[in-house]
């Protein structure tokens, strides 16, 4: 006798200890848009805690070419949140093929102003130097109201695919298609 309930897909169950779990969504393709967003205490591990995020999902969906680049900026800007902001900071990774854009938004609403005393040999103050020569462009805004409460500010950057292609071995996708809107520019 038949069962009187509905037909449903079967989950598979796992083939022993070591076999496969159910399947997970497929891929993103990679010309396809996605976000992600690190929050992160005023703590000093925070920098290298993003900079290890960052790694991670730009290796994920195939944009190795952008890690050194995007790692060194985001490590500077984090860090400078840690360093001046008094409260929490957000990093936040948007893809939108050929572009990648990194900000992070802290509690400070100061905007970084670039050093008139800092030499090569300083310690601090090159941070603005080193988005003009790695970043194809960067921005940054006071924030009235954020996720973090009155006031703070954004600083962003972004780094262009040259060949708006996916990597060879990448992720999945054809690289095609037109760039999304509603990345505004903002003035440095």
């Amino acid at each position: 006798m038949k069962n009187a309930e509905p037909e449903h897909e079967q989950t598979p169950e796992p083939a022993g200890r070591l076999g496969s779990m159910i399947p997970g969504p497929p891929l993103i393709p990679f010309a396809e848009p996605w976000e992600y967003e690190l929050h992160f205490p005023r703590d000093a591990r925070g920098p290298a805690v993003a900079r290890t995020t960052l790694k991670a999902v730009l290796g994920a969906h195939g944009l190795s070419e952008f890690i050194d680049r995007a790692e060194l900026l985001t490590s500077e800007l984090a860090t400078n949140a840690v360093r001046y902001a008094l409260g929490p900071a957000i990093v936040r990774l948007r893809w939108a093929n050929p572009v990648l854009r990194v900000s992070v938004t802290d509690t400070c609403p100061e905007l970084p102003a670039p050093s008139a005393e800092g030499g090569p040999y300083e310690e601090r103050g090159r941070g603005l130097l080193i988005l003009d020569l790695l970043a194809d462009d960067w921005g940054g805004c006071r924030l009235r109201e954020s996720v973090l409460g009155v006031g703070g500010k954004s600083i962003w950057f972004e780094l262009v695919l040259r060949h708006g292609d996916p990597p060879s071995g990448g992720c999945a996708g054809d690289g095609t298609g037109p760039r999304p809107s509603g990345m505004p520019v903002l003035a440095a």
